[in-house]
């Protein structure tokens, strides 16, 4: 799945498509250990998909932190006057 697509999801969305595609790993990881795997290169396209996702996650936890930060900091505080007060 492409980055682009992944940003459009929601929080909830991808948190959903990381738990399913850790499942479908874990099965393909079973089907490696008995030897019935069809495709190996699926177990890596599946990791670097998880990994993307925990990358878009972070990236919105980062961001919003940090926009939260920037309002608090613009944000003047009770016992400051303002321009307009003074």
């Amino acid at each position: 799945m492409k980055v682009e697509r992944m940003r459009d999801l929601s929080k909830e969305e991808l948190i959903q498509l990381e738990s399913d595609l850790k499942e479908e790993l874990f099965n393909l990881r079973m089907q490696s250990s008995a030897k019935k795997l069809d495709n190996p290169l699926k177990l890596r396209t599946l990791r670097k998909d998880i990994a993307r996702i925990k990358t878009v996650l972070r990236e919105e936890e980062l961001s919003l932190g940090k926009l939260a930060r920037l309002k608090k900091e613009t944000k003047p505080s009770p016992k400051e006057k303002t321009e307009e007060e003074k």
